[in-house]
């Protein structure tokens, strides 16, 4: 009976939970209809609600706000945006901050959280694997003698919450590893380790990159 439940868990958990985060996912894009006039929404033509049409809207929202940016005329509508709510006291310094933040982590160029990293933490004997978000920056360079990486070490079971640390480029060993992989060896808290690619590997050792002109 234990063996069958237990196999029947393993079978059932990861549903259910796909379900719900979908099902949390959707819900929430839905308040976007919201937005439209009542006589638009489809309680009004046809009587009902329907689920995921949100999500469709909220895309296509998107998508057409891409394609209109992309021309001339939408890119000087897009900096005038910028520049109206860049003068706007407590919301320019909000707008501002998220803005650099989704320009690094979104950019096609940028290189924040592509690699997946090898670094000790907490302390010396100790590992842990962390993403390469860049290079430190500003008055920090000053301080700091030698070559740096700035570094995201995430929690575990939920990653989206973590400790920011700038190490020597020397003390970090880059993995052969997507950043999906290590996400998920990160979530499961070691219990699912990625499969290794036996082109890449090294006699069992671990490969350590320079890592010079990537960050």
């Amino acid at each position: 009976m234990k063996k069958y439940l237990i196999t029947g868990l393993l079978i059932w958990i990861p549903l259910v939970i796909t379900l719900w985060v979908l099902n949390l996912v959707v819900t929430t894009l839905d308040q976007v209809l919201l937005l439209l006039p009542s006589e638009l929404r489809t309680e009004r033509w046809l009587g009902m609600h329907v689920p995921g049409l949100g999500v469709l809207l909220t895309l296509a929202i998107v998508l057409v706000t891409g394609v209109a940016a992309a021309n001339f005329i939408g890119a000087r509508l897009v900096h005038f945006w910028h520049e109206i709510l860049h003068r706007i006291p407590v919301v320019n310094s909000i707008y501002s901050s998220v803005k650099q933040v989704s320009d690094t982590l979104f950019s096609s160029g940028g290189q924040a959280f592509r690699k997946a990293l090898l670094v000790r933490w907490p302390h010396e004997g100790m590992w842990t694997i962390a993403f390469l978000t860049g290079t430190p920056g500003g008055d920090v360079t000053r301080h700091l003698e030698g070559d740096y990486v700035s570094v995201y070490v995430p929690t575990t079971p939920n990653p989206t919450g973590g400790y920011f640390v700038m190490l020597k480029r020397a003390d970090v060993i880059e993995l052969d590893m997507s950043v999906d992989e290590a996400l998920k060896y990160i979530i499961s808290m070691g219990t699912v380790a990625p499969m290794q690619n036996p082109r890449n590997a090294r006699n069992g050792s671990t490969r350590r990159d320079d890592l010079n002109g990537r960050a």
